[in-house]
């Protein structure tokens, strides 16, 4: 499989198709026409930008304030947008990495197809029968967007239940927490 580079993006988000209980959560990465979809669990778009405010934040607070990053999303980065249609999956996402070039100023998000035999994270030595690999350089200001976005894209799902904090369907819900039982309507 291919390796699809981005250095930079000039649109990297978390995107999703469906409705909440069916979701179906995207990586998407664009520039000049070219778009790369993968797809991926919810859990791992909440830890990817869980991470990589993380990863911000202590970038910020070894520097002291010295560098280009961010405290908070600039509001000019905000995107709000769709995913670009049409929508076609590249591949599935085992693996996520996810590093700071301290050389350049950039974050780099390298998202690994699922596959038997994975390769080193953000290696060179990609083989072209390996996985594929969706590898991303963006700013500390469009990183922090993109967390920004997908934390939101995450919270905008089924509501929690607020015993047990599994997701609250619309059919019901048999809670964990109450052994089954329902509360007694009067």
């Amino acid at each position: 499989m291919p390796v699809y580079s981005y250095d930079p993006p000039d649109r990297f988000v978390a995107g999703t198709v469906g409705q909440p209980g069916e979701r179906t959560f995207y990586l998407q990465a664009s520039s000049h026409g070219r778009v790369t979809s993968v797809a991926l669990e919810k859990f791992q778009v909440s830890l990817l930008a869980e991470r990589l405010e993380e990863l911000l934040d202590e970038v910020l607070r070894r520097t002291g304030g010295l560098t280009s990053v961010p405290a908070a999303t600039p509001s000019d980065l905000t995107d709000d947008d769709p995913l670009d249609l049409p929508l076609m999956e590249d591949f599935r996402v085992g693996a996520i990495a996810l590093a700071w070039d301290s050389e350049g100023d950039r974050v780099v998000i390298e998202a690994q197809e699922e596959s038997e035999t994975p390769v080193e994270p953000l290696s060179d030595d990609i083989p072209v029968d390996g996985p594929g690999v969706l590898r991303v350089r963006i700013s500390p200001s469009a990183a922090r967007a993109f967390a920004q976005r997908a934390l939101s894209l995450v919270a905008a799902g089924r509501p929690p239940c607020p015993l047990c904090g599994l997701p609250l369907d619309a059919a019901g819900h048999v809670c964990p927490r109450q052994n089954g039982h329902r509360a007694a309507r009067a």
